[in-house]
């Protein structure tokens, strides 16, 4: 286990933008990208970090990048630091195995989420009007049902400690334009596809998950992270059964714990004990296990 990282602040590599786990620094023509080992939930950084996290994001990111090239092309350039500009060098040993150097992008204003099963706000909305998005559903499904097909569900992209709000598609095509929304919508469904063809035969349900697109230089590329604990949920096959709460492998288990205190779900978070964490931990190594055949490297 790598000692965690919580932020940093790397000196002569252009100006810093943090996320809510990454830290973001601007190369010129090109963007590095640093996973920390933070943790959110609820749109709230928690103050303790979850050792090697970021680690793995990165790995999973990668696998996925190189699995689906073949649906849409992606922005990274490398995750070798040997690649990175002379300034990056001096930081080798932090950025190794957490860092992409991605082409710089224009992100579409909206997440773009795939829903194959009735879980989360999906389930509460659903419960609500028998819809979601503006889509219909049948009656009579129980919370973690199989959806009778994948259903395209998009978001706003609000800035750190906003909530996303879902919102139409007819809402998406006003903010995009048509030929665009069909696009990424089209390509988020196929992505969703292939994804779970290959989790499901490796005891993964995807149940769902968030893509991002970005635009450079008029090309459409899926950006960020991809189909990881903390953009999806990973359900455990050999345990699914509906009406109920699944098992899973990402972040649920945390929100779990976190609902059960008296918490508003507003800063300062909760402080976490050290078995929440090392639960959750261990969680997203049985993720990238499981997805990648492999373990995290020493």
């Amino acid at each position: 286990m790598s000692k965690a990282l919580r932020e940093t602040a790397l000196s002569g590599l252009g100006p810093r933008r943090q996320g809510k786990v990454r830290d973001i620094y601007d190369l010129g023509d090109c963007l590095l990208m640093v996973a920390t080992d933070r943790l959110s939930a609820f749109d709230v950084v928690m103050a303790e970090p979850v050792p090697d996290k970021g680690r793995i994001l990165t790995r999973l990111t990668a696998f996925w990048f190189a699995h689906l090239a073949e649906v849409v092309p992606n922005h990274l350039i490398s995750l070798q630091v040997e690649d990175f500009p002379a300034a990056c060098q001096p930081y080798r040993e932090l950025l190794a195995g957490r860092t992409m150097l991605v082409k710089k992008c224009r992100p579409l204003p909206v997440e773009c989420i795939v829903r194959g099963y009735l879980a989360g706000s999906g389930w509460e909305t659903y419960r609500q009007s028998k819809s979601i998005c503006g889509i219909a559903l049948p009656a009579g499904l129980l919370e973690a049902d199989r959806l009778p097909e994948p259903i395209f569900t998009p978001s706003t992209k609000a800035a750190a400690g906003i909530h996303d709000e879902n919102i139409s598609f007819a809402e998406m095509v006003s903010r995009l334009g048509p030929r665009r929304a069909e696009q990424v919508r089209r390509l988020s469904l196929e992505l969703y596809r292939r994804a779970s063809q290959w989790a499901e035969p490796r005891g993964i349900i995807l149940a769902d998950t968030k893509f991002e697109f970005g635009l450079a230089d008029g090309e459409l590329l899926l950006i960020d992270e991809v189909l990881t604990p903390d953009s999806s949920r990973f359900w455990r096959r050999e345990d699914y059964e509906p009406g109920r709460p699944q098992k899973s492998y990402d972040k649920q288990f945390l929100r779990d714990y976190l609902e059960s205190l008296r918490w508003n779900k507003k800063p300062p978070p909760p402080p976490l004990p050290p078995e929440i964490i090392a639960a959750t931990r261990a969680r997203y190594l049985q993720a990238l296990k499981a997805l990648t055949g492999e373990d995290l490297p020493d």
